[in-house]
Formats: structure tokens, sequence, C-alpha cells
């Protein structure tokens, strides 16, 4: 069977070579916190693009899908595609904290220092802290406002109305925050002054 034949085969196919390929490098603490960074960027580009995806091209198709009275309208992405979408980038922003938390205390900086923007953790705890404001926003503003608006949840055309505002300024602000955030955590492992 061939393993790309299927989106689950090709993922795990992906993991195992990166996995081996990590182990056969060289010492098991550098491979920690190389397997700990690669997975936080992997995770990282699935929400990072999601987001972006949601942004630069979900929003503004739905919305000429509405406008367009011949057109197919809106249901195809919002019954099929925007659940799927968003199962994958409220995961994804999760594993990418997550990740990127382990990535800070295998590193030497610590989560405190980050997040308190101490010692060597000053511009990787300044995208730490908008990552965690962009993860808040995902789980507590994105999410149960989406699931209003595709029909997961039962509301009413007032909640919908509402939740539309809610979710598209809470993406927008993650879309505006993931641009310094981004700055922050290339810079860190670039050399970017403390």
């Amino acid at each position: 069977m061939n393993p790309l034949k299927s989106v689950h085969g090709t993922l795990a196919l992906g993991f195992v070579t990166a996995v081996v390929l990590t182990f056969l490098i060289g010492d098991t603490a550098l491979n920690m916190w190389s397997l700990t960074v690669w997975l936080h960027v992997f995770f990282g580009v699935i929400w990072i693009g999601l987001l972006y995806y949601f942004n630069f091209v979900q929003v503004p198709a739905v919305g000429a899908a509405v406008a367009d009275e011949g057109g197919p309208g809106p249901a195809a992405i919002n019954k099929y595609v925007a659940p799927r979408a968003l199962w994958w980038f409220r995961w994804g922003a999760l594993a990418t904290w997550l990740t990127g938390a382990a990535a800070l205390e295998i590193m030497g900086v610590g989560l405190g220092n980050a997040f308190l923007l101490q010692g060597n953790g000053l511009i990787i705890g300044l995208g730490a802290w908008m990552g965690t404001i962009m993860l808040f926003n995902v789980w507590v503003l994105i999410w149960p406002n989406q699931k209003k608006i595709l029909g997961i949840v039962d509301a009413s055309a007032e909640e919908i109305a509402k939740s539309k505002v809610i979710a598209l300024m809470a993406s927008r602000t993650n879309t505006f925050l993931s641009i310094p955030m981004l700055m922050c955590m290339v810079g860190q492992g670039h050399g970017l002054p403390l």
C-alpha cells in the first residue's frame, strides 16, 4: 500500500522519516530540542497557514459567494471545508503552544523567564505572549462563535450576526499579531539582540 494515497499515511511517513533522521544526526539532548522545535514549527505552519487561508481566501470567497445570486452560494465551504479546516486550526494552535512551551524549557530559557521577559527570554517571550493571546482567541472567541455561524450549535439570527463580528475581529487580531510574533520567533533563533 502506498502511504501517499491518504493524508494519514502521508503524515505518518513524514513524521517517521523526520524522527529517524533526527536520531541519526547526533546527540540525544540536541535531538530532543531539535525534535521539539521541529514539531513547534510544523504545528505552527498548520495553524498560521490556516489563519492566513481563512483571512486571505475563505472569508473573501464566502463574501463573494453570498453576493453571487446565480452562483453555488457559500454552503459548500461552510458545510464541508470550514469545519474540517477549523479542526486542524484549533488543534494546530494548541499543539503549537504546547511544543513552544516545551522548547522554551529544553533550550534553557524557561517558560517563566519568557513570560516575564527576563534574561534571554525577552525576544522569545514577546513572541510567546503574542502566541498565547492568539491561542486564547482561537479557543475562546473564534471557535465558539464559528460553531454558531456554521450551524454546529443552535443560534438565533441575531446571535449569528454578533458571532460573525467577534470571530472576524479575533481572526484579524491573530493575523496582525502573527506578523510580529513570527519576527520574534525567528529573531530568537537567528541571534536577534536580547
